[in-house]
This record gives C-alpha cells, sequence and structure tokens, in this order.
C-alpha cells in the first residue's frame, strides 16, 4: 500500500519535493500549496486520507500546531537547522560585495546559530536572533517589528528569515533581508522519515481467512443416478481452488465430498479486498460446473473466529438459489454480494466531492476508488482507516465532511465484534 504524504509549502519547495521522490511506487504525494502561510489554516481541513503530514516552514506549522496537537495527527517538519542557516549566511556573504557580518535571524531555536557562529568566524555580539519557541501564537507583525527596531537602531546590515511573507513586508521597508533556502537533502530526509515513522506503524497483517467453497446441495437425481459426474465437478472446484491458492499464497483441502476449504492471511486477503467487483474465482467455478455453487469467506484474527465467520457466509449464501458468494469480517459484517458489481456514477460522485463536500481533485480520486473497490458496499469509519491506513480520528474527519456535504449518509448500524456502542454504516447518497 502507498504512503499517502500531506505537504504543506510553497510552489517551489513542492515541485523539488516531487522531483526528490520520482517514481518511487511506495510513495504518494498529496501537495497543499500557498503563497502565505496563513493559509495553511484552511489548507490543513482538506487533507483527508493523508498517513502523514509534512511541513516545509517553521511557521505554517506554528499556525495550526494546536489543532494537529489536539488531534494527534502524524507530523514531520522539514528541518531549518544549522546547516540550512551556514548555507544561507555563506551564500549571503558571497552575494555581497561589502563585509556582512552584523545581522539579525528568525529561526525555530536559537541556539543552533551558535555553531554557524563558530563556523564563520562571527562574533555572537554581532548577531541576534528571534527563536519562535516563546511564541504562543504566531504574529508575523513581532516578528518583523524586531528585525525592524535592531535596523533602526543601526545594529544589523541584513536579516535572515525563514518566512517569505516576512521578506517581502522588510523589502517595502527597504530593509535588506533574504529567505533561508530550505537544501534538497531536508527534504528528502523529512520524506523519509515520514515513510519509516508509517513503515514502523505498519504491522504485518495478522488476520487469517478462512474460505468454504461447496456446490449447492445437488439434484437429487444427480447425486443418485450419475457419480461419476459429480466426482468430476468435485474435481474441477478443487484445481480450480488449488490454483487459486497458489496464486494467493494459501492452502486448500477437502472438508466432505462436495465442500472445500482456503486458508490463507495477507495476500488472501489483499486479493478479496481488490476483487469485490469482479472476483474472477467465482465466475471461472459458476462457469465451468454449470452448477450453483456457493463460496464464503470469513476474516478474524484467530483461525477459530475465521472459520466461525465463515461458516456464518457460507449460511448466508445458502438462503439464495443462484450462485453467491459473501464475506463476512471480523466485525461480523456481512459483505457482498462479491463478483457482482454494483453500479456507481463515478461522475457525479466526482462532482459532489469537489463542489459538495470540497475535497481536492486526488482526495476525491482516493475516495472514489474506495467505493469501487468496496463494490459500493457500506462502510464504516473504520473501513476507511483500514484501507488508507490512516487514524480513526482521520477517517472520522472525512465522513464528517461527506455528511456535512450530503455525499453519503447514515444506512445503519454495524453488529459489533464485542459489546458495546454499534458504529454506524455509511452509503452513497445517490
Amino acid at each position: 500500500m502507498r504512503i499517502k504524504i500531506a505537504m504543506f509549502g510553497r510552489s517551489e519547495t513542492i515541485m523539488r519535493a516531487k522531483a526528490i521522490i520520482g517514481d518511487n511506487p511506495n510513495i504518494s504525494l498529496l501537495p497543499f500549496i500557498y503563497e502565505e502561510e496563513m493559509e495553511v489554516l484552511e489548507l490543513i481541513e482538506r487533507a483527508f486520507l493523508c498517513d502523514i503530514y509534512i511541513f516545509t516552514e517553521p511557521i505554517s506549522y506554528l499556525y495550526v500546531k494546536e489543532k494537529i496537537e489536539k488531534k494527534r495527527l502524524p507530523v514531520v517538519q522539514v528541518a531549518l537547522d544549522e546547516h540550512t542557516l551556514l548555507a544561507s549566511v555563506y551564500q549571503l556573504i558571497q552575494q555581497c560585495q561589502q563585509v556582512v557580518n552584523r545581522f539579525s535571524v528568525d529561526v525555530i531555536e536559537g541556539a543552533n546559530i551558535i555553531p554557524v557562529l563558530r563556523e564563520l568566524n562571527i562574533h555572537r555580539e554581532h548577531v541576534f536572533h528571534y527563536s519562535y519557541l516563546r511564541d504562543v501564537v504566531v504574529d508575523l507583525d513581532e516578528i518583523i517589528e524586531h528585525h525592524t527596531h535592531l535596523w533602526n537602531e543601526g545594529k544589523i546590515d541584513h536579516v535572515i528569515t525563514s518566512s517569505k511573507e516576512v521578506e517581502y513586508r522588510l523589502y517595502l521597508l527597504n530593509i535588506p533581508a533574504s529567505l533561508m533556502r530550505i537544501p534538497s537533502k531536508n527534504i528528502e530526509q523529512a520524506i523519509m522519515k515520514a515513510a519509516s515513522m508509517i513503515n514502523f506503524k505498519q504491522t504485518t497483517s495478522a488476520q487469517v481467512v478462512v474460505g468454504y467453497a461447496s456446490l449447492k446441495s445437488p439434484p437429487v437425481g444427480l447425486a443418485i443416478q450419475d457419480e461419476h459426474v459429480l466426482q468430476i465437478t468435485q474435481d474441477k472446484i478443487q484445481a480450480a481452488l488449488t490454483l487459486f491458492a497458489k496464486n494467493t499464497n494459501a492452502a486448500v483441502f477437502a472438508i466432505s465430498g462436495n465442500q472445500f476449504a482456503i486458508v490463507g492471511t495477507k495476500n488472501l486477503l489483499d486479493y478479496l479486498t481488490s476483487h469485490y467487483r469482479d472476483f474472477p474465482l467465482f465466475h471461472e467455478l459458476t462457469n465451468q460446473l454449470q452448477l450453483p455453487v456457493d463460496i464464503g469467506f470469513g476474516l478474524g484474527l484467530s483461525p477459530e473466529e475465521a472459520e466461525e465467520n465463515a461458516q456464518l457466509a457460507l449460511n448466508a449464501c445458502s438462503l439464495e438459489e443462484k450462485s453467491i458468494s459473501y464475506i463476512i469480517n471480523e466485525r461480523k459484517e456481512l459483505i457482498g454480494p462479491i463478483g457482482v458489481k454494483k453500479h456507481v456514477d463515478t461522475s457525479k460522485l466526482y462532482q459532489a466531492l469537489i463542489h459538495k463536500a470540497r475535497l481536492n481533485n486526488e482526495l476525491s480520486y482516493n475516495f472514489i476508488e474506495f467505493i469501487t473497490n468496496r463494490n459500493n458496499e457500506p462502510f464504516s469509519s473504520n473501513d476507511i482507516a483500514v484501507f488508507y491506513n490512516v487514524t480513526k480520528r482521520s477517517a472520522e474527519r472525512t465522513v464528517n465532511k461527506l455528511l456535512s456535504g450530503e455525499v453519503i449518509r447514515v444506512s445503519g448500524e454495524e453488529r459489533p465484534y464485542l459489546k458495546g456502542r454499534p458504529r454506524k454504516l455509511f452509503t452513497l447518497n445517490q
């Protein structure tokens, strides 16, 4: 599963980040571009279905820090460390004809400037810094006032800032200022750190999948008069299941004359969740046998739980006269019938996601992918969390946004696996 990274920054920084990621199949970058740092307050509300958030500028992060901490969102900040400051000061010295060793700088942590000054042999008394750590609320006016005061007193010749807006406003005041440029290495390290954090949280799926496949009760005439034909039919079922098991790293074995079991873990689970709509095995068996067949799958955190759910799924199949297949997951949700495409008006859904729920393009496509992969089955916020490997809080925010935009509606409640308050199920409002 690809890691979805929401990155907040200016277009130039985002473009560099995309170049760094390149064609990496394991990382998907969702850009949230702004011109002024304060815009991040609105952008953060549009970042749904993301595994982790990267902020490329410290002030933009500080604007939403309280909200992020309250929601417990996983965050990585691109480091503006001593190497960034060293490169910025060195570049300033190279560009200016006169010696520039008196300047003011705004940084997250003022202590970082000490090794830089030592490296460049600049006296500490000639350098002033403003530290964001003392700010409870971001106040650009206060930062600008700090630099302006030093300039008016003749204590500095230049300002090095980490904020594009501060640089621009100082320019309007005719105060020489330059913006720190984020090294590409720091951007890459932030991306790799974000990926590592998510990979660390992702544990190998412990879910067990058990499936039962069987002929519906064969016609009496066939059972009595032509046992040979029945045996051929059973051989076809076993052959198809054996090939299926091989392709999904599962195991298959016969339970009785006309019933077979298949047992697997992550690969089998991934296959099932990717084939809600088509499910080739189901169609292959029904076409080959020309007899009604039931296929029931159960998911669980133990073989016993998965086996119990598989039997429940098979029982649900038996209520139908035609061939059919169902899945019952660890929360006792009945999913299906699988292998039968349900209609989804993706064009209408896309318009609703953009204009009603106010999701951006990529997030809208992500949700459409979720719905079509689930074959338009009712879903819970937990299903979104599992599908995109995001926190439940993040999934719940997405659901609330979709409900507010009337893209989805409450369709019922799931039967909980454990005792407790039932969780709501949702479906498209189409």
